[in-house]
């Protein structure tokens, strides 16, 4: 099992960078696929990015594309989420996520954190 907790959520302008951090507990860490979800106000949780266990391989939504990374620190059972070029629309709640599996997918994610409030003024 994993328990995750995000970090590093804030108020910045449009076309400015936050780098969201995710703290995983669990001996097992580096055998989980991680993803970031985002949640805005009236609307559903969608996927952002996901990476694979060795951080091979990676995963994002067309919105993100070009202007989020996602990494993962396996060492410090940590996972980012780099965000540049940031707009109104990003704003969001976001939430990191894990599944026990080697498939990169925006899908079955079993465990979640708390959530980590983002808003991007104009």
């Amino acid at each position: 099992q994993v328990q995750l907790v995000e970090s590093g959520g804030g108020l910045v302008q449009a076309g400015g960078s936050l780098r969201l951090s995710c703290a995983a507990s669990g001996r097992t860490f580096s055998m989980y696929t991680l993803g970031w979800f985002r949640q805005a106000p009236g609307k559903e949780r969608e996927f952002v990015a996901a990476i694979s266990w060795r951080g091979g391989s990676t995963y994002y939504a067309d919105s993100v594309k070009g202007r989020f990374t996602i990494s993962r620190d396996n060492a410090k059972n940590t996972v980012y989420l780099q965000m540049n070029s940031l707009k109104p629309e990003d704003t969001a709640v976001y939430y990191c996520a894990a599944r026990s599996s080697s498939v990169v997918t925006s899908m079955g994610y079993q465990y979640w954190g708390p959530g980590t409030q983002v808003t991007v003024s104009s």
